[in-house]
């Protein structure tokens, strides 16, 4: 049975796909798409990045099914394509090593490249937990993921939460 939360998910099932979104750039562009279609014009704008390269971007993403065309307007005697993501979340498969990796290191670049502001809060936290202990705040963290989706605006600015939970390999 599918539901509406699973058509808004585009399911990474190929190397294609999985090779599309291992660029930083694709990455960028896809933030860009999230909140509202764009151009290839539009997005090498907002990145800073050639018009060239844009394009180049779009249509990898294009084909992994990633993005599409959903308007066309002609301006001039140049017909413009608006790409959207084809889906609100990307969603990796559960096996493979370094899937997850490759996104969050993305998101750690985002991190690294966002401007100085009130408005970023950056720490890293070690901690000894039992299994009980483990279990009990990483559903409190999951209650706040949810809660984060439940109060988002799409009207309002961008704001992206990097979240890892891990037990590291003890030296």
């Amino acid at each position: 049975m599918t539901t509406p939360e699973d058509s808004e998910r585009v399911h990474i099932q190929s190397d294609e796909q999985l090779r599309a979104i291992a660029s930083h750039t694709r990455h960028r562009i896809l933030r860009v798409l999230r909140d509202k279609p764009a151009t290839v014009t539009q997005v090498a704008e907002r990145l800073g990045i050639a018009k060239g390269s844009s394009h180049h971007h779009m249509k990898i993403l294009a084909k992994a099914g990633l993005v599409h065309v959903v308007e066309t307007r002609k301006v001039g005697g140049v017909t413009e394509q608006y790409y959207a993501m084809t889906g609100k979340t990307i969603e990796l498969p559960e096996s493979g090593t370094g899937q997850h990796e490759v996104l969050m290191r993305h998101a750690l670049a985002d991190i690294e490249a966002a401007p100085p502001s009130d408005q970023k809060t950056v720490f890293l936290k070690h901690a000894r937990l039992s299994p009980e202990a483990w279990e009990q705040f990483n559903e409190r963290v999951q209650a706040l993921l949810t809660e984060l989706n439940e109060i988002s605006d799409p009207t309002q600015p961008a704001a992206d939460l990097f979240v890892a939970f891990y037990r590291p390999k003890d030296v």
